[in-house]
């Protein structure tokens, strides 16, 4: 019988929590292979209407306008997220057996874990594994009864209406010279961000669109901007359509037009609006911080709506000319987390990709992910916030970290949201996780299952901190090898912090999909045997599909982000409210919630919804050719290009997308090379779930950060901040290229790396600069 455990894992690093009770870690380190006649159909429950009709949500009423009238009618959505398109020109569609199976269960659960709902999370403590109850299936995350939060678009009948929500901005988009459009001003958490309702008449055979705003904090009257119709001559924040918007209150405004200023006619279908509203706020109103801020630049298409966007061109700047780094729609195939994807990132800040909010984020959610940022970015020691001294402290955090943790905030491992880096040689390595165990593969009774180098009184009462203490290296390729302060578990299995982007379009990807790709017993020779991980739900019990951390031991966001908070910074929640504490371990703290749901539910959304950066230089001819080879060689049998996401998934903005993730979130066994030593549930240590790409070639500069001044150039030009890279790949970051990470690749990848080795020069270049494209 499979070991099917409650797995829990830290931001990229997994640990084994028990909710059943009962049962031994185990030493599943021989594979852990369980029962390989189990298929994937008999693994899942799912909702009967999965392929058949989605479900609708009612979005708030729209502001009254001069025309037309409130009622919304809202169109259905129309994916199913059965289908799941490949990167070849077929589909993979799943099959009539795998798909009569999900008629079952929709959120049932078999009576043997019905009883630990209440308890799974109080039962933390003893972080064992325990046997998955025999004939339970896979509840999926989200179904017909998941409560849905508004659509972004709808039909109303008279015009096709947009909500969305925006922040605050230092300058605008496409002004390289200054850099500062990306990165967040002191207090941005702070009534700094608006609602806005787009009601395209025309697209209705009208002849007029509307936009309505809603901000939190007064404007300035006579400067509340909303910028129409770029052209891009005198400057490159330029637009033809520039005036004050209509006042209706203190926080309501609104502007209504015909006529296309950049074209000299009427508005008409498919019209390219790219527009920008200012936050001119009214300093009467607010309590502390700058009233002036700018906006996102947003493309509209009308009769269409938003679409992420690329420039046509990014030449120094000629005064006079027109048109200048116009805004043009992005393919969909460049879309990499789908119609939210970042558009391309004009200004030069190359260390802040991973930081924004997805585009054209719902009506509501702009404050919340504010209000969850300023979290991510606090310390839960002392309170301070990371990025300036003006945004003061957060008194209610103070003092939640700890007694043992691995650090004090999120950001202090993961770099802006990227990966760490590999600290140098002796240096204790403060932004990693070690996983540790005793012979047995059971918690290690002096430390528990993750090592936390750090204590509140200080790191001599922490459990002892470890360092790289050499690289061994053979053939080019490196291996760490490290040292702890009071000496070596029996078993450990490092893990370098991961980026965190995309995370809420992974867990919106139905799980029909994703077994759909499951070949456990290899039947088609390929040699690929991917499998799904099961995890059990700490909040309710059910027993879910694996997909994040190293080995795939989380199901869900707040799950991943509540283990992040536990065992990586010692704060406790409703989710999992006990420490990690060794048999033989005292002080560890007490047990019960310290951070409020509302904090809780914000730094979720927070995450949920960090926007993924489209795919650069998708016309470029050797990147076309690298795509072509990834396929050809074999990647893409892991690497799974594309998926459509649940119609069922909460958040609208990850709901019915198309996205290009490049995984597959199944596990494979990637060899000896790569292997650890502990077993997490259904992977064995040389098992890994497999890494989605995007954002894998925007990560030294996010992790490496910048270096020099910021703007101080003549329009157009880069300022005077640059790159200054720091490329670290794999779970403990052995890699220092691309080229060592594919030749890493061991067991079911070997295949490939060794076809990769066979490639020219010409087209390894030609694979690495796709890679680098994503």
């Amino acid at each position: 019988m499979q070991s099917v455990p409650y797995l829990c894992s830290i931001l990229g690093v997994s640990l084994i929590l028990s909710a059943c009770g009962g049962g031994s870690g185990g030493d599943d380190n021989q594979g852990g292979q369980g029962n390989s006649s189990r298929s994937s159909a008999s693994v899942i429950a799912q909702s009967s209407s999965l392929a058949s009709s989605a479900p609708s949500s009612t979005p708030a009423s729209s502001m009254n306008s001069s025309t037309g009238n409130n009622s919304s009618v809202m169109s259905s959505p129309s994916s199913s997220g059965a289908v799941i398109p490949s990167s070849s020109s077929s589909s993979h569609v799943v099959s009539s057996s795998l798909s009569s199976s999900l008629a079952g269960q929709s959120s049932s659960r078999a009576s043997s874990l019905s009883s630990t709902a209440s308890s799974a999370a109080s039962s933390v403590n003893s972080f064992s594994s325990s046997s998955a109850p025999t004939g339970v299936n896979i509840v999926p995350l989200f179904d017909q009864e998941t409560q849905l939060e508004p659509v972004i678009q709808f039909d109303r009948g008279d015009a096709l209406v947009t909500r969305f929500s925006d922040r605050a901005r230092d300058r605008h988009a496409k002004e390289n010279h200054f850099q500062l459009h990306d990165h967040y001003l002191a207090f941005y958490w702070e009534d700094r961000t608006a609602s806005i309702e787009i009601i395209d008449y025309v697209a209705k055979g009208g002849n007029s669109i509307r936009m309505n705003v809603t901000t939190l904090s007064k404007l300035d009257d006579l400067q509340a901007e909303n910028r129409w119709w770029y052209i891009g001559g005198n400057t490159l924040a330029e637009f033809c359509g520039n005036g004050v918007m209509n006042v209706i209150d203190t926080t309501h405004y609104w502007k209504e037009e015909g006529f296309n200023c950049r074209e000299g006619r009427p508005i008409q279908m498919g019209d390219r609006l790219e527009f920008e509203i200012s936050q001119f706020l009214d300093k009467n109103a607010l309590p502390r911080g700058r009233d002036h801020y700018y906006g996102s630049t947003f493309l509209y298409v009308v009769g269409k709506g938003l679409v992420p966007w690329d420039v046509t061109d990014m030449a120094p700047f000629v005064q006079g000319k027109l048109y200048q780094r116009d805004s043009i729609e992005l393919p969909p195939s460049a879309m990499l987390g789908g119609i939210h994807s970042l558009n391309r990132q004009v200004s030069a800040e190359p260390d802040d990709h991973f930081m924004q909010m997805a585009y054209g984020m719902g009506y509501d959610n702009a404050q919340p992910f504010m209000l969850g940022r300023r979290l991510a970015h606090t310390e839960f020691t002392d309170g301070h916030h990371d990025e300036s001294p003006e945004n003061g402290i957060f008194d209610e955090m103070i003092g939640k970290a700890g007694p043992h943790f691995i650090n004090a905030s999120c950001v202090n491992c993961h770099n802006r949201n990227g990966r760490a880096p590999v600290a140098p040689l002796g240096e204790p390595l403060t932004k990693w996780v070690f996983k540790v165990a005793d012979a047995e593969g059971n918690a290690d009774p002096a430390l528990g299952h993750v090592l936390q180098p750090q204590h509140v009184d200080g790191a001599a009462a922490g459990e002892g901190k470890v360092s790289i203490s050499a690289f061994t290296e053979a053939d080019g390729l490196r291996k760490p090898e490290f040292t702890f302060e009071r000496g070596a578990p029996a078993r450990f299995s490092a893990r370098i912090a991961p980026q965190l982007v995309g995370m809420g379009l992974l867990e919106a990807i139905p799980e029909s999909a994703i077994l759909a790709l499951a070949d456990e017993n290899d039947t088609n020779g390929d040699g690929i045997s991917g499998r799904a991980q099961k995890v059990i739900d700490p909040e309710t019990g059910d027993l879910r599909l694996g997909r994040f951390g190293y080995k795939a031991t989380t199901a869900s966001v707040r799950h991943q982000v509540a283990l992040a908070l536990n065992t990586d910074m010692g704060v406790m929640t409703s989710v999992l409210p006990t420490p990690d504490c060794g048999s033989e371990q005292a002080g560890c703290g007490n047990s019960g919630s310290e951070l409020s749901e509302e904090h809780l539910s914000n730094l979720v959304k927070y995450i949920q919804l960090l926007g993924v950066r489209s795919q650069r230089d998708y016309n470029d001819a050797q990147v076309i050719r690298g795509k072509s080879l990834f396929t050809s060689i074999g990647c893409a049998a892991c690497h799974t290009e594309t998926f459509t996401t649940s119609a069922y998934a909460p958040l609208a903005e990850m709901r019915n997308q198309v996205i290009h993730p490049y995984t597959d979130l199944l596990l494979h066994d990637m060899g000896p090379g790569l292997a650890d030593d502990i077993s997490e549930g259904e992977a064995s240590g040389s098992e890994w779930r497999t890494p989605p790409l995007w954002g894998i070639g925007l990560s030294p500069c996010v992790t490496g950060g910048v270096a020099g001044p910021r703007g101080g150039s003549a329009d157009g030009v880069d300022g005077g901040e640059y790159c200054t890279p720091h490329a670290s790949y794999l779970h403990d970051g052995r890699a220092r290229t691309l080229d060592e990470a594919i030749l890493w690749h061991g067991g079911e990848g070997q295949a490939s790396a060794t076809a990769y080795e066979n490639l020219s020069d010409t087209d390894e270049d030609a694979l690495i600069k796709f890679l680098e494209s994503l």
